[in-house]
C-alpha cells in the first residue's frame, strides 16, 4: 500500500476518521484477465459458498489453466450440467467467443486506459461495468477506479457522510465526495469495503 496514497486519503478528514482501524480488503491476482472475467460470472447472484462448488466442478471440466478454445469447445449442456444457469452458459460462451476472436488472452492491458478496457470487455454481452471495474481493480491493479454502483460501497459512503440519496442523487453525492481522493479512488474503495465489513 502506498503510504502516499494513504495520505492523500487522510486529508478527508471524515474518511480518516472512519477508516481508523480498518483494514483494506484484498484479493491476490490470477495474472489471467479471461479466466477472471469468467469466474466473475460464475459467482454472480449466487452465495459464494454455492459458487465455489460450481467453479470447482467446471475447474474440473475445463482444468485449471483454461483457455478460450477449451470452454468453446465444451457444449451448453456440459455447462448447465455442473450447475450453471442457463443464462451464465450463454455469458461463459460469450467471453470465450470474443476472447478467441479478438485475440485477447496475451494482450498487454498496459496499453489501454481503464475507460478504453470498460469499453471493450462491456461489449460482451453479460459482462457489464461494474465486472469489468472488479477486474480493473484487483487484476490490473489500476489505481483510480470508483465502482460508484456497487451496494456496499454506497452503504458505507452513506453511512461516514450521513446521507440518504437514491439513484441518480445518490451517484452524484458520491462522485463529489470521491473527487478529493483522486488519483487513488482503488484504495478509498478497499477501504470502504473494508469498513462495511467491520460494521455490518
Amino acid at each position: 500500500m502506498s503510504l502516499k496514497a494513504k495520505r492523500h486519503l487522510n486529508k478527508d478528514p471524515l474518511f480518516k476518521a472512519a477508516m481508523k482501524g480498518i483494514k483494506p480488503i484484498a484479493l491476490p491476482r490470477s495474472g489471467n484477465v479471461f479466466n477472471e472475467l469468467v469466474k466473475a460470472i460464475v459467482f454472480q447472484q449466487i452465495s459464494y459458498k454455492a459458487a465455489d462448488t460450481i467453479y470447482a466442478r467446471f475447474l474440473d471440466l475445463v482444468g485449471e489453466a483454461y483457455t478460450p478454445e477449451d470452454l468453446i469447445e465444451r457444449s451448453f449442456e456440459e455447462f448447465r450440467g455442473i450447475g450453471f444457469s442457463t443464462q451464465k452458459a450463454n455469458y461463459t460462451h460469450n467471453i470465450a467467443r470474443y476472447f478467441e476472436e479478438k485475440s485477447l488472452l496475451h494482450f498487454d492491458w498496459e496499453l489501454l486506459s481503464d475507460s478504453d478496457i470498460i469499453d471493450l470487455l462491456t461489449e460482451i454481452k453479460g459482462v457489464g461495468n461494474w465486472t469489468v471495474q472488479m477486474i480493473l481493480m484487483f487484476e490490473l491493479q489500476r489505481p483510480d477506479v470508483f465502482p460508484v454502483k456497487d451496494l456496499a460501497i454506497q452503504q458505507a459512503m452513506m453511512a461516514i457522510y450521513e446521507f440518504q440519496l437514491k439513484k441518480k442523487p445518490l451517484i452524484k453525492k458520491m462522485e463529489e465526495i470521491g473527487e478529493q481522493w483522486k488519483p487513488y479512488r482503488t484504495l478509498a474503495s478497499l477501504y470502504l469495503w473494508g469498513w462495511k465489513r467491520a460494521h455490518f
